[in-house]
């Protein structure tokens, strides 16, 4: 990394968006020896949506919120009161919450237009004491 990038990157200024919704969804682990995990249980999910970028639209938005919290909506109207292990993205694999955020943000990607937005990060508590975040450039 040249002297130059050093000095963009800490000095780089950064807008975000969040939004945030609870649901509840079903899974089982299928590692082995998962205890109790293995069974089929409920977690009251709180989903968090980190979108970032540098510069706003005409607007003076990064992203319309509404849209944000559309598109989050529809991604839990998907997943709630659902067994994640049903669900055909989940074949093969264990419905870890680390898995899940990465998942949950293919999806609201999917959904949300919006050029200014240079990174996205979905964060996934499980109920209110453990969880996961995916987080990728876009």
């Amino acid at each position: 990394m040249t002297d130059r990038q050093l000095i963009r990157d800490r000095y780089r200024t950064m807008y975000e968006v969040t939004v945030t919704k609870p649901f509840v969804a079903q899974h089982y682990l299928t590692v082995p020896n998962p205890g109790p995990e293995g069974e089929l249980h409920s977690h009251r999910y709180g989903v968090t949506i980190h979108l970032r970028g540098e510069s706003l639209n005409e607007f003076g938005y990064l992203v319309d919120i509404d849209r944000v919290r559309e598109s989050l909506d529809n991604t839990i109207a998907h997943y709630r009161d659902e067994t994640l292990n049903d669900l055909p993205e989940f074949e093969g694999v264990n419905p870890s919450v680390e898995h899940f955020s990465r998942l949950f943000c293919d999806r609201v990607l999917d959904e949300i237009d919006a050029p200014e937005i240079i990174e996205i990060e979905v964060a996934i508590q499980e109920d209110n004491d453990a969880g996961a975040s995916f987080e990728r450039s876009v």
